[in-house]
């Protein structure tokens, strides 16, 4: 008989803090997250010393909640799993530090888990993963598009050349007045509209997988200075469904090519923006119509969480693979295959 496996992820790397247990890889015991959105809505962003602050409020009361919510014990569990990298330095040394002084009070072994896997791997919480697959990554500092052919391993066959998708969508919603964050008021604005700007399409040289999302933001800029200075006024509906449109047109269309040339059995979308409605609604039909499997988490496993951590340290342990009290916070960590 194989014994279940319990794992305890943690994620701080930006202004979540979470945790959560999750069996096996794929049910979600507990999770329990701690935003901080409210804090940052004044500044219209992420202030990373008052989110390394919310963090240390929070981190402790998150894991007691963690565990009282699965019903279980430290001694229960297989592994601590923890967000080791990218985001901010300040706010992943707290979850990391917390973890390490979990894991040695427990005798538990540590994982250090890369941020974008765990967005990847939160597909695995709803879907079982078949590999080859390709996985369309867009949350707030990345757009990447992944390749797995196998289980744990990791291609990056096309990544953001500026900024990203989210971080466009914040700084158009900063033109619009709209809070923070941007996507889901730009996102309700489009949805909304009977109309749409049109504005340009980055497809970058022929047969490119990267992404410039940089001069379609000065494009929305420039048109609103200049209705500005000619005195009309400006639909904010048709400018948000026109950016929007931009947006989901390249990243649908060069997802679809590299689904198509590397014959891969399962198309994914993970991260924050994959909560967009517009974006979603673009890929599912899209891959409805090529027969090719698509699928995207709830819009609650879409933001970060601790359970994407708990399921990508799964893996991670399975495959063996378990760091030690030495972990440090890596800002800049590349996504790298465990298998």
């Amino acid at each position: 008989m194989i014994k279940d496996q319990y794992i305890l992820g943690i994620e701080t790397s930006c202004d979540e803090t979470a945790a959560s247990i999750v069996k096996n890889g794929r049910e979600i015991i507990s999770s329990v997250v701690a935003s901080q959105i409210e804090s940052h809505k004044r500044f219209g962003g992420v202030v990373p010393e008052i989110a390394s602050r919310h963090h240390v409020e929070q981190i402790t009361i998150v894991l007691e909640e963690a565990l009282k919510q699965a019903n279980m014990t430290p001694n229960e569990l297989d592994a601590v799993a923890v967000t080791e990298g990218p985001g901010l330095v300040g706010a992943l040394l707290i979850g990391i530090n917390a973890a390490k002084a979990f894991a040695f009070a427990n005798g538990l072994p540590l994982v250090g888990v890369h941020h974008i896997a765990g967005h990847i791997y939160a597909n695995a919480l709803v879907q079982p993963m078949e590999f080859p697959l390709l996985a369309l990554v867009v949350s707030g500092g990345h757009t990447e598009l992944v390749l797995m052919k196998e289980e744990g391993q990791f291609e990056l066959i096309g990544e953001t050349r500026d900024d990203a998708a989210g971080e466009a969508y914040d700084k158009v919603a900063r033109v619009l007045n709209l809070p923070y964050p941007g996507g889901p008021h730009i996102d309700k604005l489009a949805n909304e509209s009977d109309g749409a700007v049109p504005f340009p399409r980055s497809w970058l040289e022929e047969g490119s997988y990267d992404f410039s999302f940089s001069g379609l933001k000065s494009a929305v800029i420039n048109y609103q200075h200049n209705a500005v200075q000619r005195g009309e006024e400006i639909n904010p509906n048709h400018l948000a469904a026109g950016f929007q449109q931009s947006v989901i047109e390249v990243l649908t269309k060069k997802t679809l090519r590299a689904a198509r040339e590397f014959n891969v059995k399962q198309v994914i979308a993970a991260g924050g923006v994959a909560a967009n409605k517009g974006l979603r609604q673009a890929l599912e039909e899209t891959f409805t119509k090529e027969n090719i499997p698509f699928y995207v988490p709830p819009i609650a496993l879409c933001t970060d969480n601790a359970a994407m951590i708990a399921a990508a340290g799964s893996s991670k342990f399975t495959a063996g693979k378990t760091g030690d009290l030495s972990m440090n916070g890596l800002p800049g960590l590349e996504l790298k295959s465990w298998n």
